[in-house]
């Protein structure tokens, strides 16, 4: 007998519905692990963006932030579950929570359903609990349809962008090719 269920460690999952208005094509979502379970240690971060080098989960799309947002799993002595706090590490834009505005480095705590927003982009984050401290897991799919809808009472029209001066982008065509990248290193500054 390998072991029984009274010692069987179940991680906390949390699983990410994906949503662009221009995913239909995949391209954004090629470097994507899709529709399978990923675990990741809990003391760190999980980031989301561009950056093969530093994200552990990359969308292919040069208009999202070479690192855009990041999940750490932390403990609070009033709950013995993992809990999750996302921040914003966009120097160019905004994210949002619930609606709730995020500048870059603001953080904010996700509860057990939450919507974030960056760019045209729609994650409906859902936390199923474990008991596992360790590590989480995280299971990314893709959303036919914007979780805005499903989600609801955000106030905020489910195809406006997240922008920086909140104003709203005008719908594109197509995503631009990898070999045009539509941002300057966040590290460099012009003189």
């Amino acid at each position: 007998m390998q072991g029984s269920s009274e010692t069987e460690e179940y991680l906390t999952c949390l699983h990410v519905q994906l949503y662009h208005p221009l995913q239909a094509d995949g391209r954004v979502y090629a470097l994507m692990p899709l529709n399978r379970r990923q675990k990741h240690p809990a003391e760190e971060p999980l980031r989301l963006g561009r950056d093969v080098e530093s994200c552990a989960f990359v969308l292919a799309d040069q208009r999202v932030s070479r690192k855009q947002l990041s999940v750490q799993a932390f403990r609070s002595p009033r709950c013995s579950e993992l809990l999750f706090q996302v921040q914003n590490l966009s120097r160019r834009g905004a994210l949002s929570v619930n609606g709730a505005r995020l500048e870059y480095l603001h953080w904010a705590e996700l509860p057990g359903k939450a919507l974030v927003r960056f760019g045209e982009y729609q994650l409906l984050v859902r936390r199923e609990p474990g008991d596992g401290l360790g590590a989480f897991e995280v299971e990314f799919c893709v959303s036919p349809a914007p979780p805005c809808q499903e989600f609801g009472g955000d106030g905020v029209p489910c195809r406006a962008p997240v922008m920086d001066g909140g104003g709203q982008l005008p719908p594109s065509p197509s995503l631009p090719s990898p070999q045009t990248p539509l941002e300057t290193d966040e590290e460099t500054y012009l003189s």
